[in-house]
């Protein structure tokens, strides 16, 4: 019997993830993926709830375990500096947390003996016939998949030539930052320090290497068109939020100029009436991203694949139902972790709220 070929677009955790149940249940698969190499970027990820339990089936919980950054909390503190508060390390950290590479670099490692990765190449165009998709690809030849999924994040490729464009389905929730690392210059030690004044939010943590300083300066913003400027622009605009703020203010600004690590981007939450096409589906942050204000980026992204997964699994190869199924289950889980990062918003600095974004 001929096994059904599928395309994953993207290699960050979404993909691997699916690309892992997908090859499992003998389905051909290959992922394609921009970068050159497997993504070592971002800084730690957490897993809350049924996610601790993808993992475990997946075999790489106790792998996972063996990183956790075992944060201990977070101070709050007002505009000089002073304490206000605290909250629970779960507040940021979930129930487990550890560096995002650490879970590419397994998820990587578990798949590719079975599964097809492609780096280094792009989707460019999607035409769905009968029995299939024809995909064209940026640097390599056509080829024929019977499904495709869209694993490639808020901007989407797979989502803008199926679904549409980006700005009628990414939602801003009014705030955009800068991160980088420095050295440990506070000590802290597997802590957190967040200070919120005006519309701007400093969030400060040390956990896995105890010498370096994860810095997070964030700030209200009208749209996401900074994330497409270059550094010098956006440097400029974090500079400018940040005018005139006291504490540790100066030494971080400074800092975020000498880093070679700094990256910038806004938080935005995708809402789509519905997450597939045809033969085409959205799975993690490309068809139902809840921004990183959420908290449940990650676990999305796991939970997702193990659903999609188990749906094409009891429809027997059957896309349609199994797409439909993969929605309803999924969607109530969604627009509550969408609900969740709105609100959370305000907390950096941000609106807390967008025009049109529920979840549906």
């Amino acid at each position: 019997m001929t096994k059904s070929k599928v395309l994953i677009s993207g290699a960050s955790v979404a993909g691997p993830a699916l690309a892992y149940y997908l090859q499992r249940d003998r389905y051909d698969v290959t992922v394609v993926e921009r970068a050159a190499v497997p993504r070592a970027s971002g800084y730690a990820v957490d897993f809350r709830g049924a996610a601790l339990d993808v993992l475990a089936e997946m075999g790489i919980l106790a792998a996972i375990r063996e990183h956790e950054t075992a944060m201990h909390g977070t101070v709050l503190l007002d505009e000089t500096g002073s304490e206000i508060g605290q909250l629970p390390a779960e507040a940021f950290a979930g129930e487990l947390e550890v560096p995002k590479q650490v879970l590419t670099r397994i998820l990587h490692e578990i798949t590719s003996a079975d599964v097809e990765y492609v780096f280094g190449d792009s989707i460019s165009a999607l035409t769905e016939h009968e029995s299939g998709v024809t995909v064209e690809f940026e640097r390599g030849l056509a080829r024929e998949f019977d499904l495709v999924f869209g694993a490639d994040g808020v901007y989407s490729k797979v989502r803008q030539l199926v679904f549409g464009p980006h700005d009628e389905m990414v939602c801003h929730l009014g705030l955009s930052g800068a991160g980088f690392t420095s050295d440990n210059y506070l000590g802290l030690d597997h802590s957190g320090l967040l200070q919120s004044a005006g519309n701007t939010a400093i969030y400060l943590f040390s956990a896995a290497d105890r010498d370096r300083l994860t810095v997070s300066l964030s700030f209200a913003t009208d749209s996401p068109e900074l994330d497409r400027r270059d550094r010098d622009e956006q440097e400029r605009a974090v500079r400018a939020a940040f005018a005139g703020n006291g504490w540790q203010t100066t030494h971080l600004l400074d800092a975020m100029t000498a880093a070679d690590d700094f990256y910038f981007s806004s938080s935005c939450q995708v809402s789509l009436d519905r997450w597939s096409r045809g033969r085409v589906a959205l799975i993690g942050d490309a068809g139902y991203c809840a921004a990183p204000t959420s908290g449940a980026g990650t676990s999305q992204a796991l939970i997702g694949a193990r659903t999609l997964a188990r749906a094409l699994a009891d429809a027997d190869g059957d896309y349609t139902t199994a797409f439909a199924t993969y929605e309803r289950e999924l969607r109530p889980y969604v627009a509550e972790n969408q609900s969740n990062g709105r609100a959370a918003a305000a907390l950096f600095g941000g609106q807390g709220s967008t025009d049109g974004v529920d979840g549906q």
